[in-house]
Formats: structure tokens, C-alpha cells, sequence
């Protein structure tokens, strides 16, 4: 069966959104990305110009005498215009000259001629890793230019991943708080509406009740329909019960586990069709309790059950199953023979709102999840499914 919307979820419109919101930052992170590349490519291509021409202006101030009368000026200026860009000058192995070693500015040490072989043979070593050396003559000796990019172009291809980093960590401060305040609001609205359910049932019941007394008072009245009537008269008394612990903080008792469960699956029998037959199997010991609030496990294993029944049209098999799976730990499974869960809304089927019947509010498992985990600490989930076989539904929950 289709899925059908019982009212404007709002949460799942934004839901829709959000892979629309996903490509566009994807988008705007690879542009980022590609944008500070190409900058950082210009910056280092310029660098390698810069290094070129100190490895130039060298070769012109050795290869120019001292008496020559060529104005060095110019070149003067092309090789103190370098100020970023760490270079050495190698000669059959041995450096010498440098320009731009950051060891070097320190000029409070009193370097010794050791040391600075050190840091330049260590610098050359690095600056072969980073960059092929320039090769060229002068005269007839071979010389080679290492050079390394300035500091600034170095961080220059971080600061796009500092910049998304950044981006990503405020994204996802703002995400958090959004969420926060929307689990917020939606607690609101439930509370909100048990309060007022339990409200609201609150006067005719007692009216009902008062009724029942009148009617019995009446000697034709016959006994057994007043006895009827005030049982379904406290089935609504403890609905009301039911809607008063959602909105409020709910009364636990350590109760037996086991035999809670099996007085609800024998109220629900005489209530569901007569074409589903229950099985119940307790793997548990008689003495093993859970605390818990007997109202709002028992409105679960209800919901959970009467979902069952639904799934399986009214004819199939009910199997609810106790069982250790820890220490501390009991499960309860609840299976089906009914139509399973498509992939697509096992995802969603907690959802409010969500239904794929013709009646209802979508809101059943929803209450019974916040039930389980929200007020008992414990996990409802879809343990398996498969399409025209069944559910089974797992509520795990710690004993005393």
C-alpha cells in the first residue's frame, strides 16, 4: 500500500531539502577548493620566476668582474626584491649562497660554521623533495638553484581546509541547536496534547460513571450490562492514566515482566479478530521484573500488537516472545505473519505523522518509541522484516 500523509510534516519537508542543501555546499566547497588551487599554483609559478632570477642575478655578479663598469644597480634590486623565498646555491655539493633561511634570522645565535652546514645540507634535503633543482652554468662549472615556496604560499594551500573546517564546525553547532530546539518542540506538542486528552476525557468518565449508578438504582435494569459498562467505563479511566504519564513524568513500579505481558496479550484476545491466533512464549524466570510504568508498557504492547493485526488484515499468527539476551537485559519480539515493511519506510515508519493505513494519525509508534526510550531508558526497533511474511518488532529493556 501507498504511503499517505495525514497531515503537513514540516520535519520531512525539510527533509527533502536537505540533500538539495548538501550538493549546494558540496558545490561551494569544491569551488573553494578549485578557486584557492589555481591561486596557489599562480603564487608558486610567480615564486619560481622570483627563484629564476636569483639564480640569474648570481650568474651575472660572478660572471662580471669587479672592475667592469656595468651598472649593478638593477640587478642590486632584482635580488634584495626577493624577501619570502627560500633558495641555495649548490656547487659540486657544497652550498654557497643562501637567501631567505628562516633559521638564519635569528640573529641573536652566534651561529657556528658546523651548524650552518647542518641547516642548509638539511634545507637542500627538503628542497629536493619539494622542487627539482635548476640547473646552469657559469662559466665552466655546474651550479644548481634549490629553492622552497614562502611561507606564505604554504599556508595559502591550507586555508581553504581551515576555511571549510571553520564553516563545517559553525554548520554543525547551528545543525545541533536546530535540532535541539525541534526535539524540543515536538516534546512540547506531545505533552501538550496528553495533558489535554487526559483533560478532556477526565469529565465524561465521571459523568459516565455517575450514569452507570443511576442505571443500577433502576431494579429492571439488568446487572451484567452494568458490569460491562464499568469495565469499559475503566478502560477509559485508564487510557486517561496513559495520556496523564505521557504528559508528565510517569510513576515507575518493579513489576514482573512476564505476567504484565501475558494479562495484556489476554485482554487484547477477546478484543481482535477471532482469525488471529496469539502465541506467547516466556523464556524468561517467573522472578524477573523490570521497572517500569505498567500503563505505558502495556499502551505499547498494545499499539505494537493491534499494528500486527492490522498488517495481517485480521487473519495470520501473533508471536510475542521474552527472551535474556544480556546480564541485565530481557528483549520482547513481537512477530507477525502480516505484509512486512518496505525498505524505504522501515526508515520512517517512526516518524510522526507517517501512516500507510486509511485511518489513524500516524502517531502510535511514535508515543511507543518515546515511551520505551524516553521514560524507560530502553530500545523499540524493527529487527527483521521481509515483504508478504512479516514483522518483527524488538523492545529491549533492563531488568532489576
Amino acid at each position: 500500500m501507498a504511503r499517505r500523509e495525514v497531515f503537513v510534516n514540516i520535519y520531512e519537508q525539510i527533509t527533502g531539502w536537505r540533500f538539495v542543501a548538501i550538493a549546494v555546499l558540496l558545490t561551494i566547497g569544491i569551488g573553494v577548493l578549485y578557486y584557492f588551487n589555481q591561486l596557489g599554483n599562480q603564487v608558486e609559478e610567480r615564486e619560481k620566476k622570483y627563484a629564476l632570477l636569483y639564480a640569474a642575478g648570481v650568474k651575472f655578479f660572478v660572471e662580471k668582474s669587479v672592475e667592469s663598469s656595468c651598472d649593478y644597480t638593477f640587478v642590486q634590486e632584482v635580488l634584495e626584491a626577493n624577501e619570502t623565498i627560500p633558495a641555495i646555491l649548490v656547487h659540486n655539493g657544497v652550498p654557497i649562497n643562501n637567501i631567505n633561511i628562516v633559521e638564519f634570522a635569528d640573529t641573536t645565535h652566534n651561529w657556528t660554521v658546523k651548524e650552518k652546514e647542518m641547516i642548509l645540507y638539511s634545507k637542500i634535503a627538503e628542497m629536493a623533495d619539494e622542487h627539482p633543482p635548476f640547473e646552469f652554468s657559469i662559466g665552466k662549472d655546474k651550479v644548481s638553484l634549490y629553492y622552497s615556496n614562502s611561507l606564505v604560499a604554504k599556508q595559502l594551500r591550507y586555508f581553504p581546509y581551515i576555511l571549510l573546517g571553520t564553516f563545517l564546525i559553525f554548520g554543525s553547532l547551528a545543525f545541533i541547536a536546530y535540532s535541539s530546539s525541534r526535539k524540543a518542540e515536538q516534546n512540547r506538542v506531545w505533552v501538550g496534547l496528553a495533558k489535554e486528552t487526559a483533560h478532556q476525557l477526565g469529565t465524561p468518565i465521571s459523568a459516565l460513571m455517575a450514569w452507570v449508578e443511576v442505571l443500577r438504582s433502576n431494579p429492571d435494569f439488568d446487572a451484567s450490562i452494568g458490569d460491562e459498562m464499568e469495565k469499559d467505563v475503566k478502560r477509559l479511566e485508564t487510557i486517561t492514566t496513559r495520556f496523564s504519564n505521557i504528559g508528565s513524568i510517569p510513576h515507575m513500579s518493579e513489576e514482573p515482566i512476564s505476567e504484565l505481558i501475558e494479562q495484556t496479550l489476554h485482554y487484547l484476545e477477546r478484543r481482535i479478530s477471532t482469525k488471529v491466533k496469539v502465541h506467547f512464549d516466556s523464556q524468561l524466570p517467573d522472578n524477573v521484573k523490570v521497572k517500569l510504568n505498567k500503563h505505558l508498557v502495556e499502551w505499547v504492547i498494545e499499539n505494537l500488537c493491534k499494528n500486527a493485526v492490522d498488517a495481517m488484515g485480521g487473519i495470520g499468527e501473533l508471536f510475542v516472545k521474552l527472551t535474556p539476551i544480556g546480564k541485565n537485559t530481557i528483549a520482547i519480539d513481537i512477530r507477525d505473519t502480516g505484509k512486512g515493511i518496505s525498505k524505504g519506510n522501515v526508515r520512517r515508519i517512526f516518524r510522526p505523522g507517517f501512516s500507510t493505513k486509511k485511518r489513524g494519525w500516524g502517531l502510535g509508534l511514535t508515543l511507543a518509541k518515546r515511551i520505551i526510550e524516553n521514560y524507560h531508558d530502553g530500545k523499540l526497533f524493527v529487527k527483521e522484516t521481509q515483504i508478504d511474511k512479516g514483522t518483527t518488532f524488538r523492545i529491549v529493556l533492563e531488568t532489576v
